[in-house]
């Protein structure tokens, strides 16, 4: 009851008409800065840091946290419509998002996407209200094994069911380990595959991979079959979502924040993986499952719930723990700190005006991107007709300014065109682009969290499942990799017994 009432003072805070201006403001910029390939929510929050220091916190922390939320949804609506994610997070929803854009159900898509973030994002928060205190425990007790646990597992799992085979996803999957390597040894310092370059000691940042594997080598791929294209227009199709439509979604909506919120509030990724996990389970569950990989609108509507909720997630560490487990997030500290707030399980009973306004706001927000996004979902979708030679040259264009803005290096844009290449590549011979985005980004914390758990054991491999979590998740593991042939094994039993 005092969550409640804590609660209801903080809707008191962020429905002031100047907190209301500062979530306005922060979903359309969040919404506008998320569509740019490269330039996602942590970069926006931290372009907009200096900005802010005339403003009291409560209103700059209102801000922050609508383009955090518009951020996530501007990205998407990119990689659904361009095949472009603007953010690491949206890189699930181009793989089905972007086969309905493709058959004139762009609209449908962005529809989907939106109400899977306004449910994602609704839930998380009252999960946050709710659980914050028994999460933050929970993220205290997770350690080294289960880290590695849970990336081994989107490992296997991304693998398994992407791609024409496994040893197409297994071979992406590798490209994207060895991208991961670029750079220095964390605990040794030894530069490796740098080649002798100084620029590339701190690796390959993962927005120029992403962008570069899907952007470049998007526009590349299309402008190999250009000549072959028919010209036509990709239709729009109807602006809202039939009741077919509803009914193969509602489910994919709640369930996507059962696997977000929580992975949102520890540090394994951010939401990455509780996107691509929403996806394999909507797959595993769906009826629908041939139409996965072109075009079920379940493998959009459950990852970008997921998503919304994982930013929910994430704010229980930072605000309860001090503990960012994503980089808006730790942009977020260090915005606290700039304001001399230390986040810890005392900001509740110091600031509970701005801890309070904060959460209210972020119900407000997500009122506010549904209203904002749901009617632009067939305007959106009308990027389709520009003609693709104008529509891929902006696309390279953008794709450009957004790499060279991570580090301000020439070099990013030629390992940019590189690792463009390298998706160009990829899609001729039929690799799966996600696996290898997904190991550069959960590679070296893999490397890190491995490492970390056989030097807490003496370097005894039995220190890699020392601890229940870890254990079920080797369980889940071993059962991934059995069921394709227990399934044929049993479809030979069915037969032979016929």
């Amino acid at each position: 009851m005092d969550s409640l009432h804590s609660l209801l003072d903080g809707f008191g805070t962020a429905l002031t008409p100047a907190n209301l201006l500062w979530a306005a403001l922060g979903v359309l910029l969040g919404t506008a800065i998320g569509v740019l390939p490269g330039i996602g929510p942590a970069m926006a929050v931290a372009l907009l840091l200096p900005v802010t220091y005339g403003l009291e916190p409560t209103g700059a922390f209102i801000m922050f946290a609508g383009i955090y939320y518009g951020a996530m949804f501007g990205g998407s609506t990119t990689s659904i419509l361009l095949n472009t994610p603007g953010e690491s997070a949206a890189v699930v929803a181009a793989i089905d998002g972007n086969p309905m854009a493709r058959a004139g159900r762009g609209a449908q898509a962005l529809a989907a996407a939106a109400i899977g973030h306004f449910a994602g994002g609704m839930i998380g928060t009252i999960l946050l209200v709710a659980l914050a205190p028994t999460v933050a425990a929970l993220a205290v007790d997770i350690g080294a094994p289960d880290y590695f646990a849970i990336m081994v597992l989107a490992f296997i799992a991304v693998t398994s069911v992407l791609g024409s085979s496994r040893i197409r996803g297994l071979a992406s999957l590798l490209v994207g380990l060895t991208l991961g390597l670029v750079g220095l040894d964390q605990l040794t310092g030894q530069q490796r595959l740098t080649f002798g370059s100084l620029q590339l000691a701190d690796g390959i940042d993962v927005v120029i991979v992403a962008v570069g594997l899907f952007a470049i080598g998007e526009a590349l791929w299309v402008a190999a079959h250009l000549r072959r294209d028919t010209g036509e227009a990709i239709p729009v199709g109807r602006p809202w979502l039939a009741r077919s439509d509803v009914r193969r979604t509602w489910k994919s909506w709640l369930r996507g924040p059962l696997i977000g919120f929580p992975f949102g509030a520890v540090p394994a990724g951010g939401a990455e993986i509780p996107t691509f996990l929403s996806y394999v389970t909507e797959k595993r569950l769906s009826r629908h499952k041939d139409e996965f990989g072109k075009g079920a609108i379940e493998g959009v509507a459950g990852p970008e719930s997921a998503a919304s909720a994982s930013a929910a997630g994430t704010l229980v560490s930072m605000l309860t723990l001090g503990l960012p487990t994503t980089a808006v997030a730790a942009v977020m500290l260090a915005a606290f700190q700039q304001y001399g707030i230390q986040p810890g399980p005392l900001l509740f009973e110091r600031e509970p005006e701005l801890v309070w306004g904060l959460i209210a706001s972020l119900f407000v927000g997500m009122v506010l991107l549904l209203a904002l996004n749901l009617p632009l979902a067939p305007l959106w979708a009308k990027l389709l007709r520009i003609p693709r030679p104008y529509l891929y040259a902006g696309i390279l264009f953008f794709a450009a300014v957004g790499a060279y803005a991570v580090g301000g290096e020439a070099l990013d844009l030629l390992i940019l065109l590189l690792i463009g290449l390298i998706g160009f590549g990829m899609r001729r011979y039929g690799l799966p682009v996600l696996p290898a985005v997904i190991s550069v980004i959960l590679g070296p914390a893999a490397e890190q969290q491995l490492r970390r758990a056989l030097q807490i054991s003496d370097g005894s491999a039995t220190g890699l499942v020392n601890t229940p979590f870890s254990v079920a998740v080797y369980a889940v593991i071993a059962v991934l990799l059995a069921w394709p042939l227990l399934r044929r094994l049993a479809g030979r039993l069915r037969r032979a017994t016929a």
